[in-house]
């Protein structure tokens, strides 16, 4: 769980990202002249960003510029700047940074685009920075696998509570994909031990306990989980052994 001021930030819903100041985190304002102060950040925000790896991605130098001014005050490392969509992709391959911080309108690739790869590779948590906040804009980002949303401009006590809200789902996503994919394995071998069984059965005029017992005694002789038993008693049935 991430946690803002003993709140789980993790759970809130995206559309909170885009307006802080009515939540209760006694967060003190900070004015902005077009640069992130590092007063601002250190005395109005409360969450601190040690070791996180960031690459920041809008086709606006003064924005790169105030985005990676307000991140290293925070504490987190900025590993590059992208000017457009396809670079963006490409330094996240290659640097595997945890955050990526996308504008929605670049060159090349816009930010949704690049939200929607980045999703299916699971390679980084992904918030936008954008000027737009229409409701359809929202649905867009969300199901393009967006984990918060920040608009501009900006106010650099508002980054720090959003990207804890995106790291804390990226992980919490990470954990679910994790658990799916283990159940999938499990239902696998499952079905793999339920034909060879069957073969046991059928060959040797066993009974399913019979047939079980003999696979989990091969399991545990071999020291082998017993759906790879299992599989070989399939591959040898199918060779004609």
């Amino acid at each position: 769980m991430v946690s803002y001021n003993g709140t789980n930030v993790a759970a809130w819903p995206l559309f909170l990202c885009f307006e802080f100041s009515h939540l209760n985190f006694s967060i003190a304002p900070a004015q902005r002249n077009g640069t992130c102060k590092m007063s601002a950040v250190m005395e109005s925000v409360k969450v601190g960003l040690p070791a996180v790896k960031v690459v920041i991605a809008d086709d606006d130098p003064l924005i790169r510029l105030d985005l990676r001014q307000c991140l290293e005050a925070l504490g987190a490392s900025v590993l590059a700047e992208a000017e457009d969509g396809r670079q963006a992709v490409a330094l996240t391959r290659t640097l595997r940074p945890d955050l990526v911080i996308l504008d929605i309108m670049m060159p090349q690739m816009d930010g949704l685009e690049v939200a929607r790869v980045l999703r299916g590779e699971s390679s980084a948590a992904v918030m936008l920075l954008s000027g737009y906040a229409e409701e359809d804009m929202v649905a867009q980002a969300d199901s393009a696998g967006v984990l918060a949303y920040l608009r501009k401009p900006f106010r650099a006590e508002d980054l720090g509570p959003a990207i804890a809200i995106a790291l804390g789902r990226h992980r919490e996503r990470q954990a679910l994909e994790a658990d799916v994919e283990d159940l999938r394995e499990k239902m696998e071998a499952r079905k793999i031990v339920g034909r060879a069984k069957a073969l046991l059965m059928e060959r040797y005029n066993l009974t399913e306990r019979e047939a079980f017992h003999r696979i989990q005694a091969q399991s545990q002789n071999l020291q082998k989980p017993a759906h790879e038993i299992a599989q070989a008693i399939i591959t040898a049935s199918e060779l004609g052994l």
